[in-house]
């Protein structure tokens, strides 16, 4: 098991396409992907290789941007990502910083789903990610 990485600069269009295949094979729109947020910033790199081939699925896509990493996972509501985090938290040992939204729920499009994860983590840790700004991701 393991989870395929793109460039943090794919991270709409992934987004798009994911919510367009969520579209498609679900008519009644429950929460059929999740995007989880960890922060492994105290963790040395190979630790943080480990971890994602131990936790993570095929079909599961990762996104970093330096210490911070996003997973879309397809077909994955809050209740599996909470279950996918605690897996982390299990292999490390430690408490992570994390945040999760799910579609439909928390947004429409990948800018909503963005906008709300960017909110989520800056009440939730005191922490802006300003490389999630709408205008700062469509400028690539």
């Amino acid at each position: 098991m393991a989870g395929v990485n793109f460039p943090f600069k794919n991270i709409l269009p992934l987004l798009t396409l994911s919510i367009g295949l969520a579209q498609r094979v679900d008519e009644n729109r429950a929460e059929s992907m999740t995007v989880l947020y960890c922060n492994f910033a105290d963790f040395p790199l190979d630790v943080i290789s480990a971890s994602l081939e131990h936790v993570l699925r095929s079909s599961d896509a990762i996104l970093t941007y330096e210490n911070h990493y996003f997973f879309i996972l397809q077909y994955t509501d809050k209740y599996g990502a909470t279950i996918v985090k605690d897996m982390f938290e299990e292999f490390f040992a430690s408490y992570i910083e994390s945040c999760m939204v799910s579609y439909p729920i928390d947004g429409d499009d990948a800018y909503g789903l963005l906008e709300e994860l960017q909110a989520n983590i800056s009440k939730t840790f005191s922490t802006d990610l300003l490389f999630l700004d709408k205008d700062r991701l469509s400028a690539h």
